[in-house]
């Protein structure tokens, strides 16, 4: 499951305001971005830094296939509404295949998808990395501390420590429908297993709005928000390391977002003659 292991490495020992800052910083960065050249350094400086975080496989493996799916459908999507998209934004057609009168393949399509499926690798892998190496209640002490209400931070650690248990309710309810015949591994097609899928999600907004009512209802009988202030159990102080994460993550983001806007546009565009 995607949660929290405590592990021997230089991004555990990170404070989780650190974590966020950097979390924040690299995805607004690699949304804001539409160079190649700047992503393919994002995506490389990513696979070091989810190598580095030790992450094992099997935490991630269970929703990679969801992300793998959506980012193909979100490509195909794309494609279906405006084929020719890409031609807007870099000034250029070239076709390399006809379907009808309306799709037709070009170049510069494909690059556009190209960078839309290289943002999902930059991305992806630091979301892994945030949710796996950030200790919730750590994390929840660290952001008060710089002065975040508490109330903000412990609803963050809420969610980093909820997130196992979602994972754990959405098994339990497919073990259940597989127990009915309905056949989601790996055996039935394609289409028919995410229309199977498709079936959980009810069931699973459901039992997790049920949880957050029980929650909500404990910590409110135990006078959650009462006071100003808090104390708490878990911190973690800002060391030499997160100031150095600090200044790395200023300027590597600066740098990136200058070498994206200094001809004035964000698209780097290889068909400009």
């Amino acid at each position: 499951m995607i949660t929290y292991r405590r592990k021997d490495c230089f991004i555990h020992r990170l404070s989780g305001f650190t974590k966020l800052v950097f979390f924040l910083s690299w995805t607004v960065t690699a949304m804001l971005t539409y160079d190649t050249r700047v992503l393919a350094v994002m995506m490389v400086a990513g696979g070091i830094l989810y190598g580095a975080s030790r992450t094992e496989w099997k935490q991630v493996k269970s929703v990679f296939g969801f992300i793998a799916v959506f980012l193909i459908i979100n490509l195909l999507a794309i494609y279906f509404f405006s084929p020719l998209q890409g031609c807007k934004l870099y000034g250029s057609k070239t076709v390399l295949h006809v379907f009808s009168r309306r799709y037709v393949l070009t170049a510069e399509q494909l690059f556009y998808e190209l960078n839309i499926a290289i943002k999902y690798a930059v991305i992806v892998p630091s979301v892994f990395v945030f949710i796996t190496a950030t200790d919730p209640s750590e994390f929840a002490a660290s952001v008060s501390s710089m002065g975040i209400n508490y109330k903000v931070s412990y609803s963050f650690s809420l969610t980093l420590r909820y997130i196992p248990d979602i994972q754990n309710d959405y098994n339990k309810i497919r073990n259940a429908e597989e127990a009915r015949g309905i056949e989601m591994s790996r055996k039935a097609p394609f289409f028919r297993r995410i229309k199977s899928m498709g079936a959980i999600l009810f069931p699973l907004i459901f039992s997790v709005m049920e949880r957050i009512d029980v929650v909500s209802n404990a910590m409110e009988l135990r006078g959650f928000g009462k006071n100003r202030k808090r104390t708490w159990y878990s911190g973690h102080e800002l060391e030499k390391a997160d100031y150095a994460v600090f200044v790395f993550t200023a300027v590597f983001c600066t740098a990136a977002l200058v070498f994206t806007y200094y001809d004035g546009s964000r698209f780097w565009n290889p068909f400009q003659k």
